[in-house]
């Protein structure tokens, strides 16, 4: 179907030229995410312990079965279908975007999230729930556990907020 004049099409037409970038960030973000959780799963967390690393980082192991921060963090089993389900939806529009990204920021902010989106979707898939790992603490209080997905979600979001805030647009 041809869009009507001044419409874009959902995907179609060349992709763009920043679009190969933000797909090899994806994948980087992926093999490092489940590289690390293998690594912690198979090695480092037999058996299941606190690993204190410095006075502010541990390592530990937390199985997260709900969203980010552990909101809705549940065994009810609409959590193992509604959520894959809706991170594969999310990803998918995010990989729409990456396609047709206009400036490099956005491609690698886009890259960043897609392979944090699909670490963890594998995650969900494979085990029902997301490894995370990663523990920072600072007087007594402990930052939510997390893993490499996250961060590169996390950091993905900061530079689309960055891109937004340093993009001048040029029409009047």
């Amino acid at each position: 179907m041809t869009p009507e004049p001044g419409q874009k099409q959902l995907i179609g037409g060349p992709p763009s030229p920043y679009f190969r970038n933000g797909v090899i960030v994806a994948a980087a973000v992926l093999v490092l995410d489940q590289a690390s959780k293998w690594w912690i799963l198979s090695t480092v967390m037999q058996p299941p312990r606190v690993i204190p690393l410095t006075p502010f980082f541990n390592l530990v192991l937390g199985w997260n079965r709900g969203v980010s921060f552990g909101l809705f963090n549940t065994d009810s089993p609409l959590n193992a279908w509604v959520l894959p389900l809706l991170t594969a939806a999310i990803a998918a529009s995010l990989a729409v975007w990456l396609y047709r990204a206009e400036r490099m920021r956005v491609a690698l902010g886009l890259g960043l999230i897609v392979g944090g989106a699909g670490g963890n979707l594998i995650d969900r898939v494979r085990f029902g729930a997301v490894a995370d790992f990663l523990d920072f603490h600072a007087l007594g209080f402990h930052w939510p556990a997390f893993n490499a997905a996250d961060s590169g979600i996390t950091v993905g979001a900061l530079v689309i907020l960055l891109d937004a805030l340093l993009t001048r647009d040029e029409k009047p």
